[in-house]
């Protein structure tokens, strides 16, 4: 089976992109990561720390760096001490699941890379997000810490170097 090749670009977040992200709606468990579409959430992606990635076709996912890509629960088990790229991310629905992921997810690498050489990448990912933490381990990223929110989710940070 040939697997296609995605042209994976980056585009500018804008309202309408927002907009359309912020509807997005995943299935249990991933429904964690379900937004609503209000004027906070609204702000926080035209907040400049965020870039869409889009096909010819559409939008296939996001990502932001700094402190958008950090869970505000870690900075007080000083999980984001450590001076990293912090790396978020998150992929339209539609394509979840479907091995798609490393592309994706290699594609985000690169682009920080080429903004940030040679500084070591940070993400943090629910722990529950198995599939995520595959990927990520997959792609070279190494387990580092852990810490749960108030709302007793729990967190890992993973950094690729």
């Amino acid at each position: 089976m040939m697997h296609q090749m995605i042209n994976f670009k980056i585009g500018n977040m804008n309202e309408a992109l927002a907009k359309e992200i912020l509807k997005w709606k995943y299935d249990p468990p991933y429904d964690f990561y379900n937004s609503n579409l209000n004027q906070d959430t609204l702000n926080e992606l035209l907040n400049g720390s965020y870039d869409a990635v889009l096909t010819d076709e559409e939008i296939f996912g996001f990502f932001c760096t700094g402190e958008s890509a950090q869970v505000p629960s870690g900075h007080a088990v000083g999980a984001y001490e450590e001076p990293m790229v912090d790396m978020g991310l998150g992929m339209n629905p539609k394509y979840t699941g479907k091995g798609k992921g490393t592309a994706f997810c290699n594609f985000i690498i690169n682009c920080i890379q080429e903004k940030f050489p040679g500084v070591p990448i940070r993400l943090t990912v629910a722990i529950f997000n198995k599939r995520a933490i595959h990927l990520y381990k997959k792609l070279g990223f190494m387990e580092k810490g852990a810490f749960t929110t108030d709302q007793n989710v729990k967190f890992m940070t993973m950094i690729k170097k």
